[in-house]
């Protein structure tokens, strides 16, 4: 990022953060930390809801660009990147089927799958008619003990671990509330890591590597948001040849969904050879105080309130406006 980057040419932008998710309270968290630090940097940034005000309304505020921090659907997953690309708002991070495809666990999975990128095995079951003896038949197939998980929500919510025949009810049952089909994978036992990419296409670029050592192996959305328990270190203990295949593999998963901008990608690496498998991408990170990617800039040498100017600096349309295009 230019050094000599200022918060004025950015016009009037909107932060958007809280939303209808279950995860509207971290996005509180990651939006006003934003806010702040783009206001500190002299950008003309306001806070908009969408869960308190309307799209309408969105339209009425002229933002010459918006910052999304929202989580979870109805902000991360493309809806609303679709109505800013109707209303011609350039936003930050990925576009429509990018975001679409990487708010969907088993999409993502499948994509990465396509092109022999490495993700643990897995399999699909129906929320709704997947029987005793379907479940019964998963660990036969993925081994013990597997993760269940709510392929379309994110801060670990609607996951568990199964580690026995017995626990494959319970635990289906939690994450079939969130979602409509749950996934089940097989479960990696090592060091749980996670990569920031920033930018686009060629200029995309890998962040240190973060490692996360939670109490137990449990890092779940307590130890992730509110305790001080959870372990990081940044950059992660790895060898440098080790860590170029990661961050390496980083940047081909941020391509693989089509993402710009900035992304997170989490991974577990193997205790018994040192395979990085990936398991997920989130498009619209925590920025909160506990959160990976200001972690990761950090130790490259980017401020958090850098690292907010460099996003926002990235916000843009997938589709340009044509020549006689007007705002609405």
């Amino acid at each position: 990022m230019s050094k000599k980057m200022t918060g004025h040419q950015f016009g009037k932008v909107g932060v958007l953060f809280g939303g209808r998710s279950a995860e509207r309270e971290v996005s509180i968290m990651s939006g006003n930390g934003v806010l702040t630090a783009l206001k500190s940097r002299g950008v003309d940034a306001h806070p908009f809801d969408p869960a308190e005000r309307s799209l309408a309304e969105l339209a009425a505020e002229k933002f010459d660009r918006v910052f999304i921090a929202l989580h979870g659907r109805y902000g991360e997953d493309g809806t609303l990147q679709g109505a800013l690309e109707q209303l011609g708002i350039p936003y930050t991070g990925p576009g429509v089927m990018a975001s679409a495809i990487a708010m969907d666990k088993v999409m993502t999975k499948r994509v990465w799958h396509s092109l022999a990128l490495p993700t643990p095995r897995f399999l699909v079951l129906d929320a709704h008619s997947a029987t005793r003896e379907d479940l019964r038949q998963v660990p036969d197939v993925l081994g013990l003990p597997l993760m269940l998980k709510a392929p379309h929500e994110g801060s670990t919510i609607g996951i568990s671990k199964v580690a026995g025949y017995s626990d494959m009810n319970d635990g289906f049952a939690l994450c079939a509330k969130y979602d409509e089909v749950v996934l089940a994978e097989e479960f990696v036992r090592g060091r749980e890591l996670t990569v920031p990419v920033l930018g686009k296409g060629r200029t995309a670029r890998a962040l240190p590597i973060v490692e996360i050592r939670a109490p137990d192996g449990n890092y779940d959305y307590q130890h992730k948001y509110f305790t001080d328990d959870t372990k990081y270190l940044c950059p992660a203990p790895l060898d440098d040849a080790l860590a170029q295949r990661i961050q390496s593999l980083a940047v081909q998963a941020f391509k693989a969904i089509g993402c710009e901008g900035w992304a997170r990608v989490d991974f577990m690496l193997r205790d018994s050879d040192n395979e990085p498998f990936l398991l997920e991408i989130n498009t619209s990170p925590g920025m909160t105080g506990h959160s990976l990617v200001p972690m990761a800039a950090k130790a490259d040498g980017v401020s958090y309130e850098d690292l907010c100017l460099e996003i926002l600096a990235s916000a843009a349309l997938d589709l340009a406006p044509t020549a006689d295009w007007k705002p609405v």
